[in-house]
């Protein structure tokens, strides 16, 4: 469903590089306050500099969002700041290195389960709350964006819990207080992660992150005036 109002606010977790920074300019470029949170200080100054280039405002939040009092902090922030919360749009992700299913790495997997699994799990019941204070026009975003690459099987499984976990959301958000849960499936995009799933790919033939950020947004919230 498109609605024709872009959100006054978006928490975007990972917003820093690939989609989350390309979604993040779209929104901006709306008159979106983008709330963005990433680890890399750096990398979150340059996202700041592009969505002032296209005339939008961000706050910065550089967070590991498996960092369960950084999450609390961040929450209570927006609660206090601003009330409530409009638009939260997740697309953080770990990457492990690839292996085959027989020799993934320990250390790997927990990794992987931490920031795929736990951290999107306590983030939905932290954000919950700030979403149902903007009912009824509140909205959580989830990417389905699974790799179905050869010895990626680490990623693949714990994105495919995330997957689990957000079509529950949406079985269960049925109270007039609930947010819209929608799970987006974007294009093949030229992001850093998709390089290392499919070394040596063509990338000509990829849509950009800034291109499918706008049109992952054109989904929700219509085209850009």
């Amino acid at each position: 469903m498109t609605h024709n109002t872009p959100p006054s606010l978006a928490l975007i977790t990972g917003a820093s590089r690939g989609l989350g920074a390309g979604i993040a300019i779209a929104l901006a470029a709306r008159g979106t306050h983008i709330m963005a949170v990433a680890r890399t200080t750096g990398a979150l100054e340059e996202l700041d500099d592009k969505i002032k280039a296209v005339g939008g405002v961000a706050t910065l939040a550089p967070m590991d969002i498996t960092n369960d009092g950084a999450m609390q902090h961040l929450c209570r922030s927006v609660h206090e700041r601003w009330g409530s919360l409009p638009l939260w749009v997740h697309t953080a992700i770990h990457t492990p290195p690839l292996a085959p299913v027989t020799q993934i790495d320990a250390k790997a997997m927990d990794k992987s389960i931490a920031n795929n699994i736990k951290a999107v799990s306590t983030l939905m019941t932290y954000v919950n709350p700030l979403l149902q204070a903007a009912a009824p026009n509140a909205h959580a975003v989830f990417l389905d964006d699974t790799s179905d690459a050869a010895f990626s099987g680490a990623y693949a499984a714990t994105k495919a819990a995330t997957r689990t976990l957000v079509r529950h959301w949406q079985r269960e958000a049925t109270t007039p207080s609930a947010p819209s849960v929608h799970l987006l499936e974007p294009a093949p995009t030229a992001t850093a992660s998709r390089a290392r799933f499919y070394p040596g790919e063509d990338r000509s033939t990829l849509a950009s992150p800034a291109d499918e950020g706008e049109r992952l947004v054109a989904s929700l919230f219509g085209p850009r005036p």
